[in-house]
């Protein structure tokens, strides 16, 4: 088993009076895929939202329970939350390049909200994130035109790239291929088993194929409730909860 990076125990969430998770314990490995699959509306979301603070970000949102990245209490009043989202980086639904920012800046937003780069240092950083995030070869000779002139697979694996050049240790991703056809999914995922070498990723999916095909670990979600977590060949074939077996044979959901 690897090491743990996230230790999250009896993590309750609000959207003002509607409790949208329910005392959720559950400890998330270093350097691992874990898929969190369940029905739309059972919490998945929020869950990844609690993991670097944008849940609070949310008028009327509140929570309790305890969240711990690598030992340290991140909702601690010490911590700085722009700083924690450096760590704990999140890819969304939706391509979201910024749109009136070239692919060169839309790499570097990050970074400028919290460091002052040099020139030199700054196409090193852009190369550098662009490659990671199999792009570099397909934008290298328009770099200083629109990100918004991407295709969407493009432009979600630019919207990873301006999250990896912050040197993030963790990336939640929140149905990053929903919004893409085949041909830019299979890209993405080819790109999450590359990247969960270095990085420890979280991933949202109503997919359950994907999460099979990315995954080490799943948890599955109903209603607020985490029902079940395992390895993922192990959650697939031979769940210990029925309603997870519902679930993965199409019974609901």
């Amino acid at each position: 088993m690897s090491p743990i990076k996230f230790h999250v125990s009896r993590l309750s969430a609000w959207y003002r009076d509607n409790c949208v998770l329910n005392k959720i314990s559950i400890d998330l490995p270093h350097r691992q895929v874990t898929a969190i699959i369940g029905p739309s509306g059972c919490g998945k979301s929020t869950f990844i939202r609690c993991l670097n603070r944008m849940h609070e970000l949310t008028e009327g949102a509140r929570l309790a329970g305890e969240v711990k990245l690598d030992g340290l209490n991140i909702y601690d009043s010490s911590i700085d939350p722009v700083l924690l989202r450096r760590r704990v980086g999140m890819v969304f639904q939706k391509p979201n390049p910024f749109p009136t920012m070239t692919i060169w800046e839309n790499v570097l937003s990050g970074l400028k909200l919290t460091h002052r780069l040099k020139k030199n240092q700054s196409a090193q950083i852009v190369e550098s994130a662009l490659r990671k995030a199999a792009l570099w070869d397909e934008v290298k000779d328009r770099l200083h035109r629109p990100g918004a002139g991407l295709s969407g697979g493009q432009q979600q694996r630019l919207c990873i790239a301006r999250t990896l050049a912050v040197e993030p240790e963790v990336i939640l991703m929140d149905e990053p291929c929903s919004a893409l056809d085949p041909i830019a999914t299979a890209r993405i995922e080819d790109l999450i088993h590359e990247l969960r070498k270095q990085y420890t990723i979280v991933i949202v999916t109503h997919n359950m194929q994907q999460a099979a095909r990315v995954s080490n670990f799943t948890a599955f979600f109903l209603s607020g409730d985490l029902v079940e977590f395992a390895g993922t060949g192990q959650l697939f074939t031979s769940p210990s909860d029925s309603r997870t077996e519902d679930y993965i044979t199409g019974k609901f959901g």
